[in-house]
């Protein structure tokens, strides 16, 4: 996928308008945003989970080589073969290469974020093969031709509408109108799909050094069909997924859920270790795992190392305002919400992706929810930094952080300016108690009121309730 991030406003405001993903935005808010917070509420080591899900994060990054080393031995003990790839390209021509060998025409797969990363399913289209994706969500999205707008949800911007008519398009017959009627019809085209792969794809949650197992996570069982049914089985990740012990993983397993979607667990949580034995009747008589690093490697050491501790739920994007009022499609690449505004500059070039980083209110929530503590307000600032040193920013904005700056470092005059704005706004918004439009704050006011303030700054409100004290 061609990174369309410098277009961030262009695709920003057209979703804002769109009264379709405004509805799907609102969902999440009800949905998994109160499901995370029952959720946490509900656990009283909710906290302490995250605290060592940190260490352990941290602890393995710290040790990567020793851990993907004692990964290798085992997986490779257990009948599986590793492939290390450098590269997006590197890994597409790995897997090309497993499905040919394998005489492979139908491919099935699940739901893998590295899979988009890589490009993929056209990759693969392209060389003559039929991939099929068994995500529901997915395989709603490959239908029209989309890409996903969420790490847990790739259709959550659809509506059934919009999805019986792609079925109706896509299987013939006419739209069906209930939810559980659509996914009976799902399941019966998908049912066959798996029967006829040669190879089935798949990512991975976590990689355990201890035993050498895959761990794939889902709702819907699809993992295990695509992974069990056909003679292959291919999985795909990062190297940063690896984890010491079936505990550490464990730890993990029971955060992820709770922060993605409000669930204890997810229905179908499975540890594959190693392909189909001699006395066994079920499963691939094959499996292969492509390593992926495509710049992970370049991570540990620089400024974005915290990145890599994070587990793909999703929780950033379910409270960011920013992607709530824009869904994911505006963003532009594979990486969406907070998530994507810190690894889409990593991975496609901050010059490719320099509007990301600013499309925060940098309020904090991502980080106040994120189940491994990662500090996305940091690592954005970080990107809006060397966007700013490489004067990738319009010449407008970097005048107006000149000027900002300028006042800054004379702090009479800036406490002089900000007394006259606040004074200024706060007897033109006197009446509304909030401002509709605003000049300079377009982006704010397009999706949002912006309250009036008091009439007084901050610091002459905290100097009034403390008796005069600074």
């Amino acid at each position: 996928m061609e990174p369309q991030s410098l277009a961030f406003r262009t695709r920003a405001r057209r979703a804002i308008a769109d009264p379709v993903i405004a509805t799907a935005m609102q969902r999440l808010e009800t949905g998994w945003q109160l499901g995370r917070a029952r959720a946490a509420a509900a656990l009283p080591e909710f906290d302490a989970l995250r605290d060592a899900a940190v260490a352990i994060k941290n602890h393995a990054l710290s040790h990567l080589d020793l851990y993907l080393e004692a990964f290798e031995r085992r997986f490779a003990e257990r009948g599986g073969v590793i492939h290390w790839a450098r590269d997006a390209a590197e890994a597409r021509a790995i897997a090309l290469s497993i499905c040919r060998e394998a005489g492979a025409k139908t491919v099935t797969k699940s739901k893998s974020m590295v899979a988009e990363e890589i490009g993929l399913n056209p990759f693969l289209e392209a060389s003559g093969l039929q991939v099929v994706e068994t995500d529901l969500g997915e395989y709603v999205i490959q239908l029209a031709g989309e890409v996903p707008s969420h790490l847990v949800g790739p259709a959550v911007h659809m509506t059934r509408e919009r999805i019986a008519e792609l079925f109706a398009k896509a299987h013939g017959g006419p739209p069906k109108q209930e939810s559980a009627a659509l996914v009976a019809e799902a399941r019966q085209v998908l049912r066959r799909r798996y029967l006829e792969a040669d190879v089935g794809i798949t990512g991975a949650n976590f990689l355990i050094a201890e035993t050498g197992s895959i761990v794939t996570v889902t709702n819907e069982g699809n993992a295990e069909l695509t992974q069990g049914l056909p003679r292959i089985h291919l999985a795909i990740t990062g190297i940063e997924k690896v984890v010491p012990t079936v505990e550490d993983a464990f730890t993990l397993l029971r955060l992820l859920a709770r922060s993605a979607t409000g669930q204890e667990f997810a229905g179908y949580t499975t540890f594959l270790t190693g392909p189909k034995r001699p006395e066994e009747r079920d499963g691939p008589q094959a499996m292969h795992l492509i390593l992926l690093d495509n710049g992970r490697s370049s991570m540990l050491g620089g400024a974005m190392r915290e990145m890599l501790r994070c587990i793909r739920c999703g929780a950033c994007m379910n409270h960011c305002p920013v992607y709530l009022a824009t869904g994911g499609h505006a963003y532009g690449w594979v990486y969406v919400g907070p998530m994507g505004s810190v690894l889409t500059p990593q991975f496609v070039g901050i010059d490719k992706a320099w509007t990301l980083p600013n499309a925060s209110t940098f309020c904090g929530r991502c980080e106040e929810v994120c189940p491994v503590r990662i500090p996305l307000p940091k690592l954005m600032r970080h990107w809006r930094e060397e966007a700013h040193r490489r004067g990738l920013a319009p010449p407008t904005a970097r005048a107006g952080l000149g000027l900002w700056g300028f006042l800054a470092r004379r702090p009479r005059l800036y406490r002089l300016a900000t007394r006259a704005a606040a004074a200024l706004l706060g007897a033109l918004g006197r009446r509304r108690g909030r401002f509709g439009r605003l000049p300079l704050a377009a982006g704010w006011t397009g999706s949002r009121d912006f309250p009036a303030p008091e009439g007084q700054t901050f610091a002459a409100q905290w100097r009034a309730r403390r008796g005069g004290r600074p």
